[in-house]
């Protein structure tokens, strides 16, 4: 059986790039995976510089990705690349990805997954054809007790899910700071690069991922109010909406980059019939569980009585922090494992095939597309199509 350390080659991602910089992060932290080509920038003097300062080999430091694709495939086979991971804004996203599947490689990527729901549909039908792997980076949904909190519903402790409230409220966007030289709130509030949504494209999507995520549950209708608070801003940057269930449940989402002093506070709620469930992102460790009759429990990351899902995904005694970064990690690692299985012919773990994939991708960009057009719509009602 032969096994080897899978090799990605990033694309986007150099110098003073936050993004790239936490997904090399993430994909280093459990020793499966090592960057061993990358095209880091547009700017070919930026490529260079940020594949030296990570060490790449100078054969392998790309100025375009279609080059690095291209010459990644003319290696042998022990020396190629296995896939690629995409850490540029959302609008270069679909060509790279389409590249890489198309030169049989496996991909991962950021959200949204690309800049419109034609092109997700686009690629989630050559992913099918191809049989090739893709990971989608949904951060939050990486959590251990995100996790835990899945098993809980699927496993019916709350029975039948009623209510779900899920927000999530930033506030670095309270000025109009796209125009004061940040250059993250300028491409996300410009609809050339960001789409047709700014707040909820950005944040919204992670709400409503990580609704549908935790309840095993779909959004089947939306009653949607989208704001643009600060003036001279291009994009919504402060939403919510009401949401029915395929089960039937109601629902609350709220998105804003407008909520001034707020950092990344996403947090959901979720009951059934016999109770429910708490999290909050910026204490991602604690979770409240909430009982009809009985007093509320405090569930812990790291404990013993966690399930098999939230102990796959734990790497840390209880007590020690795990957060953000490792989120991340759990993705890479679910993935490398399921592609490692793919690799050997062999089948994957149940708990390695938690990631999130094209499909989630899909309804990542039907969500804003719905979101926009009842948003624009005198309807109350809108049916969640995609």
């Amino acid at each position: 059986m032969k096994r080897e350390k899978l090799r990605v080659g990033m694309i986007g991602g150099g110098k003073d790039a936050f993004i790239g910089a936490v997904h090399r992060l993430g994909l280093n932290m459990d020793g499966q995976i090592e960057l061993c080509c990358g095209a880091l920038s547009e700017h070919p003097d930026v490529a260079r510089e940020s594949g030296r300062m990570l060490y790449l080999p100078e054969d392998r430091i790309y100025t375009s990705y279609e080059e690095m694709i291209k010459k990644e495939r003319e290696l042998p086979e022990d020396r190629r690349m296995h896939f690629v991971s995409i850490v540029t804004p959302n609008f270069v996203h679909f060509a790279p990805a389409m590249m890489a599947l198309e030169h049989g490689f496996h991909v991962v990527i950021e959200k949204p997954m690309v800049f419109s729901l034609d092109e997700a549909k686009q690629l989630q039908q050559k992913v099918n054809e191809t049989g090739l792997l893709l990971c989608l980076t949904h951060t939050y949904t990486g959590y251990p007790m995100v996790k835990q909190a899945r098993q809980m519903v699927a496993e019916g402790a709350f029975g039948k899910i009623r209510k779900v409230y899920v927000e999530y409220p930033q506030g670095w966007l309270s000025r109009l700071t796209e125009r004061e030289g940040n250059a993250q709130a300028a491409w996300r509030t410009d609809p050339s690069k960001s789409g047709k949504s700014g707040c909820m494209g950005d944040i919204g999507t992670h709400a409503a991922n990580l609704a549908e995520y935790i309840t095993g549950l779909k959004i089947s209708k939306i009653c949607a109010d989208l704001n643009t608070v600060v003036e001279g801003r291009r994009l919504d940057d402060d939403g919510a909406l009401l949401l029915k269930f395929d089960n039937g449940a109601s629902g609350v989402l709220i998105a804003s980059q407008v909520a001034a002093g707020e950092e990344n506070a996403l947090k959901i709620k979720v009951y059934g019939e016999k109770g429910g469930l708490e999290w909050h992102q910026q204490e991602p460790n604690t979770m409240l569980v909430k009982w009809l009759d009985a007093p509320t429990q405090m569930y812990r990351t790291g404990s013993g009585y966690m399930g098999d899902y939230a102990k796959h995904n734990t790497r840390t005694p209880a007590g020690h922090p795990e957060g953000y970064l490792e989120a991340f990690a759990n993705h890479y690692k679910n993935f490398a494992q399921t592609l490692q299985a793919k690799l050997n012919n062999e089948v994957p773990s149940k708990e390695s095939l938690d990631f999130p994939t094209v499909e989630d991708g899909v309804r990542g960009m039907a969500f804003i597309d719905n979101v926009v057009a009842s948003a624009q719509s005198e309807q109350k009602w809108w049916d969640f199509q995609v």
